[in-house]
């Protein structure tokens, strides 16, 4: 890998860190406002469907949080990769990932042959 490709990748992940930490920033202080009145006393009855819109709401805000959560390790896995060394170099087999790859991909850890195998089980 290029240093022009490498620099350009490191930006793009640096600023992705930036916006998915503030995403999750964002996500906790929301989480724990609906919580907090989501715990209050509610002196009227909730109609089932209410109810259940509810359920479907917090359940997607839970599921969008650990999607976040999740891209937020593998952006700070590939910068730490990156610093280390071996951000280009595939996990499982030592093989170089290809910048293509990279390019599309930037928190990839498996060249596409290693990538391909996992998928196909």
């Amino acid at each position: 890998m290029d240093q022009a490709t490498k620099d350009q990748l490191q930006i793009f992940l640096e600023a992705e860190l930036a916006r998915l930490e503030d995403e999750v920033a964002t996500i906790e202080r929301e989480g724990h406002e609906a919580l907090s009145e989501a715990s209050g006393e509610n002196n009227y009855r909730d109609h089932m469907a209410d109810q259940g819109t509810a359920t479907f709401a917090r359940e997607l805000d839970m599921t969008l949080e650990e999607n976040s959560r999740e891209a937020l390790a593998a952006v700070r896995h590939a910068l730490g990769r990156m610093e280390a060394g071996d951000y280009h170099i595939c996990e499982r087999c030592g093989a170089e990932i290809g910048d293509e790859r990279l390019r599309a991909m930037p928190t990839a850890t498996l060249c596409i042959t290693c990538k391909a195998a996992e998928e196909s089980r």
